[in-house]
């Protein structure tokens, strides 16, 4: 349904008309133009601060800005003269969709409320990813991923896993969690006017969507009331849930299930263990003393080569796929077998070639 509109979908991502914030907005209208919407990015004159971050080929073309504004069109608009907010409510009046990446208080200044675009397209779906619930004593809050990973205590749960001190994780998972939200909002919203008419705000928040994300597995034992045991989840907190050290080598495995363990038992000459001791026997009893399997695990992996393992826990059906760099992901033979990576050239590369 989404792209079947007679005219096609029309997105205005407006997501570098003031400070840039975070990347969600940019990372939503980039699924949007792949999936096939006719996004057109209005920019400042500045431009977008990714614009400039390193590695770069062509000045003002970063690697990060040109993965994240593939299959869209570009425009520069100052939307505080008068000139350049007429071209924008122009673009509106057409538009399907707006999404803008910047605290409501910023555009309401620009006279870019919701109010402003339905006046002039009562049906347009007006989308703001942006930090925190306009509801709460955060609303007027900038967020930066960082900031975002912080709050939702992820950078806390990776030290009680084990780590050393308290980091965040190293992808911007909280720019993005929130951009596939916006982009299902986007869907959810073009549906409910197919089917109504009518269009709509939407607030897509980034604290709100990563919280959600964290709770869901790590509410622990006080999912109820009162609690039966402390917040997390065991699985994901305990200390030996790595990759796994060979003689040679790191693994990722996971022995999940009652068959793969009496695999792993057989594999290594304890058939028995499976039935004898207690900690294993079950998914109920394994989850009470995840510290302990992996443990063992960790032990036993240590006596092979990564060769010999991948060999025996394939044959075992266990799952075990081999730990890779950056670079081994960008050589993965799965991922070029199916077309995964492209090259294509910039449309405009030859008129930078002098700098």
């Amino acid at each position: 349904f989404f792209f079947q509109a007679e005219d096609g979908i029309r997105d205005r991502d407006v997501t570098g008309v003031q400070t840039w914030l975070f990347r969600s907005g940019p990372y939503a209208t980039q699924r949007l133009g792949d999936l096939g919407a006719d996004v057109i990015k209005v920019e400042s004159r500045d431009g977008d601060n990714i614009r400039h971050s390193a590695p770069m080929k062509h000045h003002g073309m970063g690697h990060i800005f040109l993965h994240l504004n593939r299959n869209k069109r570009s425009l520069v608009l100052d939307l505080k003269q008068p000139a350049g907010h007429a071209a924008m409510l122009k673009l509106c009046a057409t538009a399907d969709v707006l999404i803008y990446n910047v605290r409501p208080q910023a555009m309401a200044r620009l006279k870019l409320t919701y109010d402003d675009l339905k006046a002039v397209n009562p049906k347009i779906i007006y989308v703001g990813a942006y930090g925190f619930s306009q509801d709460g004593p955060y609303a007027a809050k900038p967020a930066y991923d960082d900031l975002i990973q912080g709050m939702v205590a992820l950078p806390s749960i990776i030290k009680d896993a084990g780590g050393d001190r308290p980091r965040y994780v190293p992808s911007t998972v909280a720019d993005r969690i929130t951009g596939l939200n916006a982009v299902n909002a986007v869907t959810t919203a073009l549906f409910y006017r197919e089917r109504t008419g009518h269009g709509q705000a939407v607030e897509v928040t980034m604290f709100e969507c990563l919280s959600e994300f964290v709770l869901g597995e790590h509410m622990g034992g006080k999912t109820f009331e009162p609690p039966v045991a402390p917040m997390g989840y065991p699985r994901l907190l305990t200390p030996h849930r790595n990759p796994y050290q060979t003689q040679d080598g790191y693994l990722c495995l996971l022995i999940y299930n009652d068959k793969q363990w009496r695999n792993f038992f057989r594999l290594i000459g304890r058939e028995d263990m499976f039935e004898s001791d207690p900690r294993y026997s079950s998914q109920a009893t394994r989850s009470q003393h995840f510290d302990a399997c992996y443990a063992f695990v960790a032990e036993h992996l240590k006596t092979r080569t990564s060769a010999e393992w991948l060999k025996a826990l394939t044959e075992a059906d266990i799952p075990v796929m081999p730990l890779k760099s950056l670079e081994d992901l960008l050589a993965d033979p799965h991922l070029n077998e199916t077309g995964f990576f492209s090259m294509v050239e910039h449309p405009r590369s030859e008129e930078h070639t002098s700098e």
